[in-house]
């Protein structure tokens, strides 16, 4: 489906009014090719989208039956259990998963793509709404079918499995203000080009700002996810003049980081400060105190976002999935003393 209106080798060389062969050249073996006729044919492959379709896609069927997930990163679980349920799906289905990682990076998720879509991908699955305008383009100009996941955007057009960020961290910042928290700070993930993480931090601040009763949000971090980073940020916000009674993490490790480097510290939680996360990993239950954090229902979203993409990719027009959030309360969270 996705090579009906998609731009051929054909199109490419009558574009730069060549030969097939000479595009070919231009992409395989570019020193064979004079540099200004290089240099067009290169600026047409960037206009018009083109990749080139390796692995033998010239089948009757115009399907590979493959199908690209790029996700943020592999270095911690956040993504792995929904992958896993979304790989599941696509395979009762007869359809292999190639998956690859942006390191939160917009140029390299945008090469991810390509390459993804170079080897054949029917269909891509996306972590988040946020990304540059070439990234889209060239999305819109292969007429690639594509699912959003981790996030959800209502009246939008394109096609999502996900959650509400703002709502799930409005909801987790109710609970520490009814918990009698008024002095918070938040560690959160860098917000540029990552919509999970500016939606979550808009959350809090706006609940805050709405709640009254002296409630105010002290400072807010935004740091790289990972655990030394939420131990950097936790012993920043500890040392400063105004100390907060709880401090909200943008996501589980961030979390687990500031508990550990607080028990390092001597500073006792909940105790002495509150802390809470956001996903509910693994690792939420085993740090200590155990996390107080928001459930992200990971399983049903990459099952969800694989029917959503089998849907797309038999040319039927679905609808996006919304799906809920849960907090969990454990021993991090506690009123203040």
């Amino acid at each position: 489906m996705k090579y009906k209106d998609s731009p051929t080798l054909e199109d490419v060389a009558r574009a730069a009014n060549v030969s097939t062969a000479t595009i070919s050249r231009a992409i395989n073996e570019p020193d064979k090719v004079a540099s200004e006729t290089q240099d067009r044919i290169s600026k047409i492959i960037e206009k018009l989208g083109y990749t080139p379709n390796f692995g033998g896609r010239a089948l009757a069927s115009n399907r590979s039956n493959t199908v690209g997930a790029v996700i943020p990163t592999m270095a911690n679980a956040m993504f792995a259990s929904g992958l896993q349920v979304f790989q599941e799906v696509l395979s009762e289905a007869s359809i292999n998963l190639l998956v690859a990682s942006s390191g939160y990076n917009t140029q390299t998720e945008l090469d991810q793509i390509k390459s993804l879509v170079g080897n054949g991908a029917d269909g891509l699955l996306l972590i988040g709404s946020t990304r540059p305008a070439e990234t889209t383009r060239f999305l819109e100009l292969r007429k690639i079918p594509y699912v959003i996941a981790w996030c959800y955007q209502k009246d939008s057009s394109r096609y999502f499995a996900g959650f509400d960020n703002t709502r799930a961290a409005t909801n987790l910042t109710n609970e520490v203000l009814n918990m009698g928290h008024r002095k918070i700070a938040m560690i959160a993930g860098h917000a540029t080009n990552n919509d999970r993480s500016s939606n979550r931090i808009n959350g809090v601040k706006q609940r805050i700002k709405t709640y009254g009763e002296g409630a105010e949000l002290i400072s807010t971090l935004e740091t790289d996810y990972t655990l030394d980073s939420g131990g950097d940020a936790f012993e920043v916000i500890m040392k400063a003049n105004k100390k907060p009674t709880a401090i909200i993490c943008g996501n589980d490790v961030l979390a687990a980081g500031a508990i550990t480097r607080a028990n390092q510290l001597g500073i006792k939680i909940p105790a002495h400060v509150s802390i809470t996360g956001f996903d509910d990993i693994s690792l939420a239950k085993i740090v200590s105190p155990a996390l107080t954090t928001v459930r992200v229902p990971q399983l049903e979203m990459g099952k969800a976002a694989a029917t959503l993409l089998l849907k797309l990719l038999n040319n039927e027009k679905p609808h996006s999935t919304e799906l809920p959030t849960e907090i969990i309360h454990r021993e991090s969270l506690a009123p203040p003393q």
